[in-house]
């Protein structure tokens, strides 16, 4: 059966931060198994959304159908909507559902403050964009749990600022076992460096 990574879709999707993650998820390119893994989008409903850079997206399942069974990961991608209002809350609460169930969530973004204000970064290591983003959440009380870094795994759960799409599909990477460590390693580098030699080891792979 195809291993399925559930990804978040909703108006104002900031489109350049989970690119890396579920291109390379999807065409299983270097990975220790064979084949890739099926992205499924989900929305607060199956109606048609458009990202910030204007892409229209149409769901394949809505928020309340969503169940961590089967599920290899929850992506939540940043979105203006995350700073304006609670209308985005409910994937919140579902990432709590997945962690609950040890299905790990995958945050970057706007989507980082949503989980700081659930409560699901008070006892997790996590970052983002710059410390003073989360200390400004209502709820939030996990200030001693942040970390400056590019991006950041704590068990089931990978946090990033908007500035690091390569490091926060690093980590989520990582999480998931998809590359043997040295493949890993020269995928970031190619990725996030240009590092040409970085090539040779993934051709290898």
């Amino acid at each position: 059966m195809k291993r399925i990574v559930h990804h978040a879709v909703y108006d104002t999707l900031a489109d350049w931060e989970t690119g890396h993650l579920t291109a390379h998820l999807r065409n299983g390119n270097y990975h220790r198994e064979p084949g890739g893994y099926e992205v499924v989008t989900v929305g607060l409903t199956t109606d048609p959304v458009v990202t910030m850079g204007g892409l229209r997206i149409t769901p394949d399942l809505a928020l309340a159908d969503l169940s961590p069974a089967g599920s290899e990961l929850l992506v939540l991608p940043g979105a203006d909507l995350w700073d304006a209002g609670d209308s985005l809350a409910p994937f919140a609460r579902k990432a709590r559902e997945f962690l609950d169930a040890g299905v790990p969530v995958a945050a970057i973004c706007g989507a980082v403050a949503g989980l700081a204000r659930e409560g699901l970064l008070d006892e997790r290591d996590h970052t983002s964009a710059v410390p003073q983003y989360l200390d400004a959440q209502e709820g939030y009380a996990g200030a001693k749990h942040y970390l400056d870094r590019d991006a950041v795994l704590d068990g089931d759960l990978v946090t990033a600022g908007p500035t690091e799409p390569v490091a926060f599909a690093r980590e989520a990477f990582r999480r998931l076992d998809v590359y043997r460590p040295e493949v890993l390693d020269a995928w970031f580098r190619l990725f996030a460096r240009s590092d040409a030699s970085a090539y040779e080891v993934l051709m290898a792979a």
